[in-house]
């Protein structure tokens, strides 16, 4: 066994002792209760309808990026195909799609899963998405390149060779151009369920490249225990750290938040964002939001339906994450609030969320211009009546946009606030 799986299966293996069978996973019957690619978004209607084609109007999720240039970077999924495009109007129009991957009905479109890009100053281009190697959810991410501005790109091929599992990456650029990947990881647990023991979750992983790319350091783990079905938020720092949030699994089963820098030195403590006290065995398919502001306060938002308190929440740490503010709700109490989203340039900070009336679901939006010490009142930013993709923000050279994707409204690109 290397020394990468054997600093932490010792830790483990108490771990899971500890815990159970707390944790949802693709290795146990457990799993009759939710579908592992479900599009759960708790109470709100969000699984898209039939739709055959592999074009924008049929995604399922779209993710954008921003180049150097100014060009919009969109990849989504649909039709089984991973797909690209790019835009000069700011997403009003964009060129013929280029496929990358084809996978079929294997590929990953859960609640949370969503294809990754990011470019660096010279035009380089990287993907990442996960599928499923066999029924048993055991997914596989693969990674695709390209080096003419994401005109074509290279054959997929895996990130990781470990032959376990893995899913929902989050990429991100530092500012001295290097890549930074994280994914929540079996092969801790696999390890152990080789041994004839009892073994479910998953744990965080990550990686950097310093060549666009086309390879990676290699992949460390943050954090032994975590859910595995929920995305993983992630910021960069101003001394070009790396924030992460993540539902992490607590002794008893407790599925709260944890949030963690990564430095060149390696993972710092994971520190835990609120006492929710979320004990479930559902799969929430529900992650959080990060946002590192130019003080290095983090912000943080989550979904939770934890015996402590329920809905969106919103809080910050300014001593890494040592410590968090009181948890603030978002939207009004009683509101079928959702999918949380941050973004922080200097002092200014915005955070949007999903709101659902029992017939349209809305983008809400509220903005601070003191790092988080006082909030706008929230303004409705856009609404549509069908299927719509979370809402993300973006950043072009200082401006902030919305980037959602709507079924019956089609991709949408709002600016919001000028530099």
């Amino acid at each position: 066994m290397s020394n990468f799986k054997r600093s932490h299966l010792n830790l483990l293996k108490v771990r899971v002792f500890i815990f159970g069978a707390f944790c949802l996973g693709a290795f146990g019957p457990i799993w009759a209760q939710v579908d592992h690619s479900s599009h759960s978004e708790m109470s709100v209607p969000s699984k898209p309808p039939a739709c055959e084609g592999s074009g924008l109007e049929c995604a399922n999720a779209a993710t954008p990026f921003v180049m150097a240039d100014g060009k919009l970077l969109l990849v989504w999924t649909s039709g089984g195909k991973v797909s690209v495009a790019q835009s000069v109007d700011l997403g009003k129009t964009f060129t013929t799609p280029v496929v990358v991957a084809e996978h079929g009905k294997s590929l990953d479109t859960g609640g949370d899963a969503r294809p990754q890009i990011v470019s660096d100053a010279k035009g380089n281009v990287f993907i990442a998405y996960a599928f499923f190697k066999d029924k048993n959810w055991n997914a596989q991410i693969n990674k695709a390149l390209s080096d003419d501005g994401g005109k074509t790109f290279s054959t997929p091929k895996s990130l990781v060779a470990n032959g376990s599992s893995e899913r929902f990456p989050s990429v991100l650029m530092r500012p001295d151009g290097d890549f930074f990947i994280t994914w929540i990881d079996k092969r801790l647990i696999a390890d152990i369920k080789k041994s004839g023991q009892q073994a479910l979750g998953g744990s965080i992983a990550y990686s950097f490249s310093s060549d666009s790319g086309k390879t990676f350091s290699p992949e460390k783990i943050a954090h032994e225990s975590s859910c595995e079905c929920c995305r993983i938020g992630v910021s960069v720092d101003p001394k070009g750290e790396i924030a992460i949030i993540y539902r992490a699994i607590f002794p008893g089963g407790i599925r709260d938040h944890a949030s963690q820098i990564i430095s060149s030195k390696g993972p710092e403590q994971a520190r835990r964002v609120s006492k929710d006290e979320w004990k479930t065995d559902a799969c929430p398919h529900h992650g959080p939001s990060i946002a590192v502001s130019g003080s290095g306060r983090i912000h943080a938002a989550w979904f939770t339906q934890g015996s402590a308190r329920t809905g969106v929440f919103y809080a910050y740490s300014s001593n890494q994450g040592a410590s968090y503010s009181k948890p603030s709700r978002v939207g009004a109490e009683g509101a079928n609030v959702s999918r949380p989203y941050l973004l922080a340039l200097g002092a200014r900070v915005w955070l949007v969320w999903k709101e659902f009336d029992g017939m349209k679901t809305s983008v809400y939006l509220k903005q601070s211009a003191d790092d988080g010490n006082t909030w706008s009142k929230p303004t409705m930013i856009s609404q549509t009546g069908a299927y719509s993709d979370h809402p993300l923000l973006a950043n072009k050279g200082g401006e902030v946009y919305l980037s959602w994707l709507t079924h019956a409204d089609g991709y949408q690109f709002i600016k919001l606030s000028d530099k």
